[in-house]
């Protein structure tokens, strides 16, 4: 835990309150922020670890927890900073532990930074565990866990199993969900600009919300 509250130590002195207001505010007041914008606290994070050695050293998904702990969201986002570091080295299994920060201290920000970039990573080297845990999620009560089975292809172009893609998107074509319809628009876009044809088919062809459908047109 001293590696932790050292960090924390360290986002306190540099806390900005005249960015605290407007930071907490444009993420709804759903958690309390230091006031350090994402430029400044990246390279403060950076630093950190740096100096630390920890990127010389086995993953630590204490670390992560004990990071992750702390009210001030830049301590989540320093956990995201480190959890980075590492997506090639992460082991199917690491996706039982992206789903505990998934479903803690959830909003769009963190769930964002996990669900393409790390759970895409995993899913990609090892494509079985779209069925064995995505399939899940995808029609969990969680929301976020939903967000994360619709999102995680984001990336994949070419790759994209688009079967499952549109699957998901039809089990959650019906929610009211702001964060739901914005993934399924966000999902469908990002694909369009791989093939704009079958997005552009799949949309016409498929009852979705107007926002879903308002983000997934813009490049067809």
């Amino acid at each position: 835990m001293e590696l932790a509250q050292n960090l924390y130590k360290l986002m306190k002195e540099h806390a900005n309150e005249e960015n605290r207001v407007p930071m907490e505010n444009y993420m709804k007041n759903q958690f309390p922020f230091f006031g350090i914008k994402s430029p400044e606290r990246k390279k403060l994070v950076s630093v950190f670890f740096k100096e630390a050695g920890v990127f010389k050293e086995p993953f630590s998904h204490q670390l992560v927890r004990e990071l992750w702990s702390f009210p001030q969201r830049e301590m989540q986002y320093a956990a995201l900073d480190y959890c980075g570091k590492f997506i090639k080295k992460f082991a199917k299994e690491d996706i039982t532990f992206f789903k505990e920060l998934l479903i803690s201290k959830s909003w769009w920000d963190t769930v964002d930074s996990i669900a393409p970039p790390i759970i895409g990573a995993i899913a990609m080297r090892f494509p079985e565990t779209a069925e064995e845990y995505m399939e899940g999620w995808a029609v969990h009560e969680n929301m976020w866990l939903r967000r994360t089975a619709i999102l995680f292809q984001l990336k994949y172009k070419n790759n994209t199993d688009v079967e499952r893609l549109y699957r998901y998107i039809c089990l959650n074509a019906d929610s009211k969900e702001f964060f739901i319809q914005k993934a399924i628009g966000w999902a469908l876009r990002e694909y369009s600009k791989t093939d704009p044809a079958s997005v552009r088919k799949f949309i016409e062809s498929t009852d979705l919300a107007k926002l879903s459908v308002r983000e997934g047109s813009k490049y067809i």
